[in-house]
């Protein structure tokens, strides 16, 4: 069975994606997955060996430009789809399929898609809280998929595959050495400050485990860099030796590489929690206005910090420099208990 995935835009979303594959290669091991993606995507992509190909997506989020997925769609008829899985909820995003004539085209109904897909699920959000329920969903038949109750268990959850000649290659090009343990931070996060952790208190977090025998490499894009050089501006000048502010200096497969060689993290809900995740790791997650129920930490070895309820849809919250008050609220000592908790469990496992 030759099956296309049309994935989603974001990172932690695309590694959610994941467990989707995962499930598909389980239930059927000959199946051939393809993914539809930007090519921002390839590295990801190319960490799941579930994966077969990536089907370079030349239209950006968000922009329709009909006749190129009209034309996209008539090159993959010779493709030999026997199925399409369509992962975002948009109507543009289940036109190739269409166009591409695929004889099963599955997905949850989002915008309107009646015709486009003719293997639509409706959504029931209780039934299916979780992004990742409703993606492995989609690889059943849906009269089996009533509620997330009746997905196989335990859920696959991604696992990306680094290997080590990479990591190697990565702290080569970048200069970087391993002679102390590696907590990963990723202090940075979309769509504004309110979902940030506030800088002083990752550097104070980072100055006390520094002091005890930590490095620590700071992850990001390019738009986090500020964000590391503010962490770094509190830290004295020995601590900044042991603190490398690599938000934006990496190409994203190498975060990914340099981030499995790690041996924790502490982290803001956004992508790279997902990466840290997804290369088991194990983390701290702070959370705020967004909320764990819907995007959790994929892992059996997360502590998830967050001390309000509900869903507050902000970008700039009304703490200092638009930080989210409910981030501000958590200290740095309970993100090191949490911390602390979570790799002792570790040691008694081992």
């Amino acid at each position: 069975m030759k099956i296309l995935i049309i994935g989603p835009s974001w990172v932690g979303d695309m590694v959610m994606s994941q467990s989707l594959y995962r499930t598909l290669k389980a239930n059927n091991p000959d199946a051939t997955i393809d993914v539809m993606a930007p090519d921002w995507c390839r590295p990801i992509l190319s960490r799941m060996p579930e994966v077969n190909n990536v089907v370079a997506m030349p239209v950006g989020h968000g922009s329709l430009q009909l006749s190129v997925r009209r034309q996209l769609g008539k090159t993959l008829k010779q493709s030999g789809y026997d199925q399409a899985i369509v992962l975002p909820g948009s109507l543009k995003s289940a036109l190739v399929p269409w166009f591409a004539d695929i004889a099963k085209r599955s997905g949850w109904l989002g915008e309107m898609r009646y015709g486009l897909l003719n293997d639509y699920r409706k959504l029931d959000k209780v039934a299916f809280p979780l992004m990742v329920e409703r993606y492995i969903a989609l690889a059943f038949d849906k009269a089996e998929m009533t509620s997330a109750k009746a997905l196989p268990q335990p859920l696959l959850y991604p696992a990306l595959q680094v290997d080590n000649e990479s990591t190697i290659a990565a702290c080569q090009a970048l200069g970087l050495n391993q002679d102390r343990p590696t907590l990963a931070i990723c202090p940075g996060a979309e769509f504004g400050p309110a979902k940030r952790w506030p800088h002083y208190h990752y550097a104070q977090a980072v100055a006390q485990l520094i002091d005890t025998g930590w490095q620590v490499w700071i992850f990001g894009s390019g738009k986090d860099h500020p964000v590391g050089e503010e962490i770094l501006a509190h830290l004295s000048d020995t601590q900044r030796t042991h603190c490398i502010n690599l938000a934006g200096q990496t190409k994203l497969e190498q975060a990914v590489d340099l981030m499995a060689s790690c041996k924790a993290a502490i982290t803001n809900d956004s992508g790279l929690m997902h990466v840290a995740a997804a290369v088991g790791l194990p983390l701290v997650a702070l959370y705020g206005p967004s909320s764990p129920d819907f995007t959790p930490p994929l892992t059996h070895q997360a502590k998830v910090i967050r001390l309000i309820d509900g869903y507050l849809k902000v970008r700039k919250g009304d703490g200092e420099q638009g930080y989210h008050q409910s981030l501000i609220d958590i200290t740095p000592q309970m993100t090191l208990d949490a911390l602390d908790e979570l790799l002792a469990g570790q040691s008694c496992a081992s």
